[in-house]
Protein backbone atom coordinates (compact mmCIF):
# COMPACT_ATOMS: atom_id res chain seq x y z
CA UNK A 1 0.00 0.00 0.00
CA UNK A 2 1.36 3.54 -0.66
CA UNK A 3 1.67 5.74 2.59
CA UNK A 4 1.47 9.61 2.81
CA UNK A 5 5.28 9.55 3.49
CA UNK A 6 5.99 7.68 -0.02
CA UNK A 7 3.51 10.27 -1.78
CA UNK A 8 5.36 13.44 -0.37
CA UNK A 9 8.61 12.14 -1.42
CA UNK A 10 7.32 11.56 -4.83
CA UNK A 11 6.05 15.01 -4.58
CA UNK A 12 9.22 17.00 -3.22
CA UNK A 13 10.99 15.27 -5.99
CA UNK A 14 9.00 16.03 -8.75
CA UNK A 15 8.96 19.67 -7.21
CA UNK A 16 12.90 19.76 -7.23
CA UNK A 17 13.26 18.36 -10.51
CA UNK A 18 10.70 21.50 -11.87
CA UNK A 19 12.89 23.96 -10.41
CA UNK A 20 16.44 22.68 -11.53
CA UNK A 21 14.61 23.09 -15.16
CA UNK A 22 13.06 26.25 -14.88
CA UNK A 23 16.35 28.31 -13.04
CA UNK A 24 18.07 31.15 -15.22
CA UNK A 25 21.18 29.68 -16.78
CA UNK A 26 24.26 31.72 -16.26
CA UNK A 27 24.40 33.13 -20.02
CA UNK A 28 22.30 35.58 -18.61
CA UNK A 29 25.21 37.24 -16.91
CA UNK A 30 26.47 37.85 -20.83
CA UNK A 31 23.46 39.83 -21.79
CA UNK A 32 23.93 43.66 -22.80
CA UNK A 33 22.98 46.46 -20.40
CA UNK A 34 19.21 47.41 -20.47
CA UNK A 35 18.69 50.60 -22.26
CA UNK A 36 16.62 53.70 -20.41
CA UNK A 37 13.40 52.90 -19.38
CA UNK A 38 11.23 55.03 -21.43
CA UNK A 39 9.06 57.71 -20.42
CA UNK A 40 5.50 59.24 -20.77
CA UNK A 41 3.43 61.71 -19.58
CA UNK A 42 -0.59 62.33 -19.94
CA UNK A 43 -1.65 65.67 -19.92
CA UNK A 44 -5.09 66.17 -19.16
CA UNK A 45 -7.24 69.23 -19.96
CA UNK A 46 -9.12 70.04 -16.66
CA UNK A 47 -10.80 73.09 -18.44
CA UNK A 48 -14.33 74.09 -17.40
CA UNK A 49 -15.39 73.04 -20.75
CA UNK A 50 -14.86 69.19 -19.34
CA UNK A 51 -18.43 69.51 -18.07
CA UNK A 52 -19.87 69.20 -20.99
CA UNK A 53 -22.23 65.84 -20.94
CA UNK A 54 -21.85 64.31 -24.14
CA UNK A 55 -19.58 61.10 -23.90
CA UNK A 56 -21.64 58.27 -23.39
CA UNK A 57 -24.66 60.34 -21.51
CA UNK A 58 -21.91 62.07 -19.07
CA UNK A 59 -19.15 64.34 -18.51
CA UNK A 60 -16.32 64.68 -20.58
CA UNK A 61 -14.27 64.78 -17.16
CA UNK A 62 -15.91 61.98 -15.89
CA UNK A 63 -15.02 59.77 -19.35
CA UNK A 64 -11.62 60.72 -18.79
CA UNK A 65 -11.53 59.19 -15.57
CA UNK A 66 -12.63 56.42 -16.25
CA UNK A 67 -10.11 56.00 -19.40
CA UNK A 68 -7.19 57.17 -16.78
CA UNK A 69 -8.26 54.31 -14.10
CA UNK A 70 -8.24 52.07 -17.30
CA UNK A 71 -5.30 53.01 -18.50
CA UNK A 72 -3.20 52.97 -15.28
CA UNK A 73 -4.11 49.28 -14.33
CA UNK A 74 -2.35 48.60 -17.40
CA UNK A 75 1.27 50.58 -17.68
CA UNK A 76 3.98 48.55 -18.54
CA UNK A 77 6.46 47.91 -16.47
CA UNK A 78 9.15 49.50 -17.20
CA UNK A 79 7.64 52.44 -18.21
CA UNK A 80 7.93 55.70 -16.21
CA UNK A 81 4.92 57.61 -16.60
CA UNK A 82 3.79 61.14 -15.12
CA UNK A 83 0.43 62.96 -15.23
CA UNK A 84 0.07 66.78 -15.88
CA UNK A 85 -3.16 68.74 -15.62
CA UNK A 86 -4.18 72.45 -18.07
CA UNK A 87 -6.70 74.18 -16.51
CA UNK A 88 -7.30 72.74 -12.97
CA UNK A 89 -6.64 75.27 -10.40
CA UNK A 90 -7.43 78.98 -11.43
CA UNK A 91 -11.13 79.14 -11.89
CA UNK A 92 -11.10 83.32 -12.61
CA UNK A 93 -11.17 85.17 -15.49
CA UNK A 94 -7.76 87.07 -15.16
CA UNK A 95 -6.56 85.76 -18.67
CA UNK A 96 -2.93 86.18 -17.73
CA UNK A 97 -2.84 83.88 -14.25
CA UNK A 98 -5.39 81.73 -16.32
CA UNK A 99 -2.63 81.04 -18.63
CA UNK A 100 -0.42 79.89 -15.93
CA UNK A 101 -3.09 77.46 -14.41
CA UNK A 102 -0.45 74.03 -15.41
CA UNK A 103 1.05 71.85 -13.35
CA UNK A 104 2.43 68.09 -12.49
CA UNK A 105 0.04 66.03 -10.80
CA UNK A 106 1.94 62.93 -10.96
CA UNK A 107 6.13 62.89 -11.37
CA UNK A 108 7.44 61.09 -14.08
CA UNK A 109 8.84 57.58 -12.85
CA UNK A 110 8.13 54.24 -11.41
CA UNK A 111 4.00 54.27 -11.00
CA UNK A 112 2.04 53.33 -7.83
CA UNK A 113 -1.13 53.01 -9.11
CA UNK A 114 -3.38 53.51 -6.79
CA UNK A 115 -1.69 56.93 -5.85
CA UNK A 116 -2.11 58.05 -9.35
CA UNK A 117 -5.65 57.21 -9.34
CA UNK A 118 -6.20 59.29 -6.19
CA UNK A 119 -4.74 61.89 -7.56
CA UNK A 120 -6.68 62.01 -10.90
CA UNK A 121 -10.01 61.60 -8.58
CA UNK A 122 -9.37 64.83 -7.15
CA UNK A 123 -9.58 66.95 -10.24
CA UNK A 124 -12.68 68.93 -11.04
CA UNK A 125 -13.39 71.12 -14.00
CA UNK A 126 -12.09 74.51 -13.40
CA UNK A 127 -10.30 77.08 -15.64
CA UNK A 128 -8.39 77.77 -19.15
CA UNK A 129 -6.73 75.71 -21.75
CA UNK A 130 -3.02 76.42 -21.40
CA UNK A 131 -2.23 74.02 -23.96
CA UNK A 132 1.39 76.13 -25.34
CA UNK A 133 2.45 76.07 -21.28
CA UNK A 134 1.35 73.01 -20.72
CA UNK A 135 3.46 71.28 -23.01
CA UNK A 136 6.37 73.40 -22.18
CA UNK A 137 6.23 72.23 -18.74
CA UNK A 138 5.61 68.24 -19.98
CA UNK A 139 8.89 68.83 -21.99
CA UNK A 140 10.58 69.82 -18.82
CA UNK A 141 9.01 66.80 -16.73
CA UNK A 142 10.51 64.31 -18.91
CA UNK A 143 14.15 65.61 -19.21
CA UNK A 144 16.68 65.33 -21.95
CA UNK A 145 17.87 62.42 -21.40
CA UNK A 146 18.90 59.26 -23.81
CA UNK A 147 15.08 57.50 -23.03
CA UNK A 148 12.41 57.91 -24.98
CA UNK A 149 10.03 60.19 -24.16
CA UNK A 150 6.27 60.42 -25.08
CA UNK A 151 3.43 63.42 -24.24
CA UNK A 152 -0.03 62.38 -24.65
CA UNK A 153 -2.50 65.31 -24.85
CA UNK A 154 -5.85 64.92 -23.75
CA UNK A 155 -7.95 68.26 -24.37
CA UNK A 156 -11.66 69.20 -25.66
CA UNK A 157 -10.73 72.79 -26.79
CA UNK A 158 -8.42 75.02 -28.40
CA UNK A 159 -5.79 76.55 -27.03
CA UNK A 160 -7.11 79.82 -25.07
CA UNK A 161 -3.92 81.20 -24.10
CA UNK A 162 -2.31 83.02 -27.76
CA UNK A 163 -0.14 84.70 -28.97
CA UNK A 164 2.31 81.35 -27.42
CA UNK A 165 0.46 79.02 -30.09
CA UNK A 166 1.05 75.48 -29.07
CA UNK A 167 1.68 74.24 -32.47
CA UNK A 168 4.66 76.37 -32.47
CA UNK A 169 6.07 75.65 -29.32
CA UNK A 170 5.45 71.62 -30.87
CA UNK A 171 7.73 72.90 -33.35
CA UNK A 172 10.88 74.55 -30.91
CA UNK A 173 10.32 70.69 -28.83
CA UNK A 174 11.02 68.72 -32.52
CA UNK A 175 13.87 70.81 -33.02
CA UNK A 176 15.97 70.15 -29.68
CA UNK A 177 16.29 67.29 -30.71
CA UNK A 178 15.19 64.94 -27.23
CA UNK A 179 13.44 62.04 -29.04
CA UNK A 180 9.97 63.23 -27.59
CA UNK A 181 7.00 62.73 -29.69
CA UNK A 182 3.51 64.04 -28.71
CA UNK A 183 0.37 62.69 -29.91
CA UNK A 184 -3.34 64.74 -29.80
CA UNK A 185 -6.41 63.63 -28.59
CA UNK A 186 -9.49 65.62 -28.84
CA UNK A 187 -12.50 65.07 -27.15
CA UNK A 188 -15.95 65.79 -29.33
CA UNK A 189 -13.72 68.46 -30.84
CA UNK A 190 -14.95 71.57 -33.66
CA UNK A 191 -12.97 72.08 -36.85
CA UNK A 192 -10.64 74.39 -34.96
CA UNK A 193 -9.45 72.32 -32.26
CA UNK A 194 -8.85 69.31 -34.76
CA UNK A 195 -6.58 71.43 -37.17
CA UNK A 196 -4.97 72.62 -33.60
CA UNK A 197 -4.00 69.67 -32.60
CA UNK A 198 -3.32 67.42 -35.92
CA UNK A 199 -0.53 70.30 -36.35
CA UNK A 200 0.82 69.57 -32.78
CA UNK A 201 1.04 66.35 -33.40
CA UNK A 202 2.53 66.69 -37.16
CA UNK A 203 5.34 68.78 -35.83
CA UNK A 204 6.94 66.04 -33.52
CA UNK A 205 5.89 62.67 -35.83
CA UNK A 206 2.84 61.53 -33.87
CA UNK A 207 -0.64 61.06 -33.84
CA UNK A 208 -4.00 62.95 -33.98
CA UNK A 209 -6.96 60.79 -32.64
CA UNK A 210 -10.78 61.99 -32.11
CA UNK A 211 -12.84 60.25 -29.61
CA UNK A 212 -16.45 60.47 -29.11
CA UNK A 213 -16.87 57.30 -26.86
CA UNK A 214 -14.96 56.22 -23.43
CA UNK A 215 -13.61 53.40 -24.47
CA UNK A 216 -12.07 54.62 -27.71
CA UNK A 217 -10.23 56.84 -25.59
CA UNK A 218 -9.17 54.32 -23.12
CA UNK A 219 -8.03 52.12 -25.46
CA UNK A 220 -5.88 54.70 -27.60
CA UNK A 221 -4.08 55.95 -24.84
CA UNK A 222 -3.10 52.33 -23.86
CA UNK A 223 -2.31 52.21 -27.48
CA UNK A 224 -0.24 55.01 -26.96
CA UNK A 225 1.57 54.19 -23.62
CA UNK A 226 2.55 50.58 -24.91
CA UNK A 227 4.20 51.77 -28.06
CA UNK A 228 5.92 53.98 -26.29
CA UNK A 229 7.10 50.75 -24.22
CA UNK A 230 8.17 48.95 -27.68
CA UNK A 231 8.98 52.37 -29.58
CA UNK A 232 10.00 51.97 -32.94
CA UNK A 233 12.53 53.87 -34.58
CA UNK A 234 11.90 56.67 -36.87
CA UNK A 235 9.08 55.95 -39.42
CA UNK A 236 10.51 55.05 -43.14
CA UNK A 237 8.92 56.48 -46.38
CA UNK A 238 7.63 54.27 -48.71
CA UNK A 239 5.56 53.45 -51.93
CA UNK A 240 3.41 50.52 -51.95
CA UNK A 241 3.29 49.40 -55.94
CA UNK A 242 0.11 48.26 -58.26
CA UNK A 243 1.17 44.85 -57.94
CA UNK A 244 3.07 42.74 -55.19
CA UNK A 245 5.77 41.17 -58.12
CA UNK A 246 6.52 45.42 -57.79
CA UNK A 247 6.03 46.21 -54.47
CA UNK A 248 9.01 47.56 -52.33
CA UNK A 249 10.77 44.86 -49.34
CA UNK A 250 9.69 45.66 -46.20
CA UNK A 251 11.87 44.67 -42.94
CA UNK A 252 10.42 45.24 -39.56
CA UNK A 253 10.04 48.70 -38.75
CA UNK A 254 7.54 51.45 -39.31
CA UNK A 255 6.99 53.35 -42.27
CA UNK A 256 4.45 55.61 -44.33
CA UNK A 257 3.00 56.38 -47.39
CA UNK A 258 -0.36 57.99 -48.73
CA UNK A 259 -3.03 56.26 -50.69
CA UNK A 260 -5.83 57.51 -53.22
CA UNK A 261 -9.39 57.36 -52.49
CA UNK A 262 -10.51 53.86 -53.19
CA UNK A 263 -7.10 52.31 -53.70
CA UNK A 264 -5.24 49.07 -53.10
CA UNK A 265 -1.27 49.29 -52.26
CA UNK A 266 0.86 46.20 -52.00
CA UNK A 267 4.39 45.64 -49.87
CA UNK A 268 6.37 42.27 -49.53
CA UNK A 269 7.73 40.78 -46.37
CA UNK A 270 10.40 37.95 -46.52
CA UNK A 271 9.55 34.88 -43.63
CA UNK A 272 11.03 32.28 -42.39
CA UNK A 273 10.11 29.03 -41.31
CA UNK A 274 9.51 29.12 -37.78
CA UNK A 275 8.82 33.18 -37.71
CA UNK A 276 5.63 34.89 -37.24
CA UNK A 277 4.61 37.80 -39.33
CA UNK A 278 2.35 40.88 -37.58
CA UNK A 279 1.13 43.67 -39.19
CA UNK A 280 -0.95 46.60 -38.48
CA UNK A 281 -2.25 49.28 -40.61
CA UNK A 282 -4.00 52.85 -40.12
CA UNK A 283 -5.20 55.23 -42.29
CA UNK A 284 -5.77 58.46 -41.52
CA UNK A 285 -9.05 60.57 -42.51
CA UNK A 286 -7.10 63.91 -43.21
CA UNK A 287 -10.14 65.65 -44.78
CA UNK A 288 -14.03 65.30 -45.14
CA UNK A 289 -14.76 62.18 -46.09
CA UNK A 290 -18.64 60.13 -46.77
CA UNK A 291 -20.02 57.99 -44.54
CA UNK A 292 -19.31 54.05 -44.90
CA UNK A 293 -15.74 53.39 -45.02
CA UNK A 294 -13.21 51.12 -44.73
CA UNK A 295 -9.53 49.29 -44.49
CA UNK A 296 -8.45 45.89 -45.49
CA UNK A 297 -5.06 44.34 -44.77
CA UNK A 298 -4.37 41.06 -46.19
CA UNK A 299 -1.27 38.99 -46.36
CA UNK A 300 -1.21 36.55 -49.85
CA UNK A 301 1.41 34.59 -51.46
CA UNK A 302 3.09 35.31 -54.76
CA UNK A 303 0.26 32.64 -56.79
CA UNK A 304 -2.64 35.38 -55.30
CA UNK A 305 -3.74 32.31 -52.44
CA UNK A 306 -4.97 34.70 -49.60
CA UNK A 307 -3.55 33.67 -46.24
CA UNK A 308 -5.25 35.52 -43.76
CA UNK A 309 -6.78 39.20 -43.43
CA UNK A 310 -7.53 42.22 -41.13
CA UNK A 311 -10.54 44.31 -41.72
CA UNK A 312 -12.17 47.34 -40.09
CA UNK A 313 -15.34 49.80 -41.19
CA UNK A 314 -16.93 52.68 -40.04
CA UNK A 315 -19.79 54.94 -40.13
CA UNK A 316 -19.81 58.62 -39.82
CA UNK A 317 -16.99 61.08 -38.96
CA UNK A 318 -13.44 59.42 -37.65
CA UNK A 319 -10.02 60.73 -38.30
CA UNK A 320 -8.18 56.96 -38.21
CA UNK A 321 -8.90 53.64 -39.04
CA UNK A 322 -6.96 50.73 -38.05
CA UNK A 323 -6.80 46.96 -38.33
CA UNK A 324 -4.09 44.38 -37.97
CA UNK A 325 -2.86 40.42 -38.59
CA UNK A 326 -0.91 37.82 -37.48
CA UNK A 327 0.60 34.69 -39.55
CA UNK A 328 3.17 32.29 -38.14
CA UNK A 329 4.61 30.08 -40.57
CA UNK A 330 5.98 26.70 -39.66
CA UNK A 331 8.90 25.41 -38.82
CA UNK A 332 9.58 22.89 -41.64
CA UNK A 333 12.90 20.50 -41.33
CA UNK A 334 15.89 21.58 -42.49
CA UNK A 335 16.80 20.33 -46.35
CA UNK A 336 19.42 17.78 -47.40
CA UNK A 337 22.56 18.68 -45.54
CA UNK A 338 23.43 22.59 -44.44
CA UNK A 339 21.12 23.92 -46.71
CA UNK A 340 19.06 26.52 -44.63
CA UNK A 341 15.16 26.67 -45.43
CA UNK A 342 14.20 29.35 -48.33
CA UNK A 343 12.42 32.20 -46.99
CA UNK A 344 8.47 33.10 -48.21
CA UNK A 345 7.68 35.89 -49.96
CA UNK A 346 4.54 37.46 -48.21
CA UNK A 347 2.69 40.05 -50.23
CA UNK A 348 0.88 42.81 -47.95
CA UNK A 349 -2.31 44.62 -49.71
CA UNK A 350 -3.38 47.60 -47.86
CA UNK A 351 -6.77 48.82 -49.21
CA UNK A 352 -9.31 51.13 -48.61
CA UNK A 353 -13.29 52.38 -49.28
CA UNK A 354 -12.99 56.03 -48.32
CA UNK A 355 -14.71 57.84 -50.50
CA UNK A 356 -15.15 62.06 -50.20
CA UNK A 357 -17.58 64.87 -51.45
CA UNK A 358 -17.32 66.42 -54.63
CA UNK A 359 -15.82 69.63 -53.21
CA UNK A 360 -12.98 68.00 -51.39
CA UNK A 361 -9.15 67.66 -53.35
CA UNK A 362 -8.73 63.75 -53.43
CA UNK A 363 -5.00 64.46 -54.01
CA UNK A 364 -2.59 63.63 -52.36
CA UNK A 365 -3.56 60.64 -50.94
CA UNK A 366 -4.51 59.81 -47.33
CA UNK A 367 -1.56 59.88 -44.84
CA UNK A 368 -0.96 55.67 -43.71
CA UNK A 369 0.97 54.13 -41.34
CA UNK A 370 1.99 50.30 -41.75
CA UNK A 371 3.70 48.21 -39.37
CA UNK A 372 5.50 45.14 -40.14
CA UNK A 373 7.31 43.17 -37.22
CA UNK A 374 8.46 39.75 -37.49
CA UNK A 375 9.17 37.50 -34.09
CA UNK A 376 10.11 34.08 -33.52
CA UNK A 377 6.55 32.11 -33.44
CA UNK A 378 5.06 28.29 -32.81
CA UNK A 379 8.24 26.07 -32.80
CA UNK A 380 7.08 23.48 -34.98
CA UNK A 381 4.16 22.86 -37.75
CA UNK A 382 2.23 21.41 -35.10
CA UNK A 383 2.43 24.06 -32.93
CA UNK A 384 0.49 26.43 -35.89
CA UNK A 385 -2.17 23.40 -35.60
CA UNK A 386 -2.84 24.54 -31.46
CA UNK A 387 -4.35 27.50 -33.12
CA UNK A 388 -7.22 25.73 -34.39
CA UNK A 389 -8.48 22.48 -35.64
CA UNK A 390 -8.15 23.28 -39.08
CA UNK A 391 -5.03 21.09 -39.85
CA UNK A 392 -6.07 18.13 -38.02
CA UNK A 393 -7.95 16.46 -35.33
CA UNK A 394 -4.86 15.30 -33.47
CA UNK A 395 -5.39 18.15 -30.38
CA UNK A 396 -9.03 16.57 -30.33
CA UNK A 397 -7.15 13.59 -29.55
CA UNK A 398 -4.68 14.66 -26.86
CA UNK A 399 -7.10 16.59 -25.49
CA UNK A 400 -9.12 13.18 -24.75
CA UNK A 401 -6.41 11.34 -24.04
CA UNK A 402 -5.28 13.89 -21.35
CA UNK A 403 -8.91 14.02 -19.83
CA UNK A 404 -9.08 10.17 -19.86
CA UNK A 405 -6.13 10.53 -17.49
CA UNK A 406 -6.75 12.56 -15.69
CA UNK A 407 -9.95 10.31 -14.72
CA UNK A 408 -7.98 7.48 -13.92
CA UNK A 409 -5.69 9.27 -11.53
CA UNK A 410 -8.26 11.05 -10.13
CA UNK A 411 -9.93 8.12 -9.13
CA UNK A 412 -6.77 6.30 -8.11
CA UNK A 413 -6.42 9.35 -5.67
CA UNK A 414 -9.78 8.74 -4.35
CA UNK A 415 -9.51 4.89 -3.47
CA UNK A 416 -6.30 5.86 -1.77
CA UNK A 417 -7.89 8.23 0.20
CA UNK A 418 -10.60 5.87 1.23
CA UNK A 419 -8.46 2.89 2.12
CA UNK A 420 -6.02 5.19 3.82
CA UNK A 421 -9.21 6.95 6.28
CA UNK A 422 -10.46 2.78 7.20
CA UNK A 423 -7.03 1.62 8.09
CA UNK A 424 -7.30 4.79 10.69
Amino acid sequence: MITRKRLATGACALLAALSVALLPTGAAADEPAAKESPKVELVLDVSGSMRAKDIDGKSRMAAAKQAFNEVLDAVPEEVRLGIRTLGADYPGQDRKQGCKDTRQLYPVGPLDRTEAKTAVATLAPTGWTPIGPALLGAADDLGEDGATKRIVLITDGEDTCAPLDPCQVAREIAAKGIHLVIDTLGLVPDAKTRQQLTCIAEATGGTYTSVHRTDELSRRVRQLVDRAADPVVTPVATQGAVRCDKAPQLKPGLYTDRESFGEHRWYRVDLLPGQELRASVSVSADRAVNNDYGVLLRAVTLHGREIVRGSEAGDGRTDVISTGLRYPKPDLDDGPGDAKPAAETVCLQVSNSFSAPPSVKTTPGMPVELTVDVVDGPSTASDVASFGLGRGWWLLGVLVLAGFLAGLLWGWLSRWRVAVWRTN
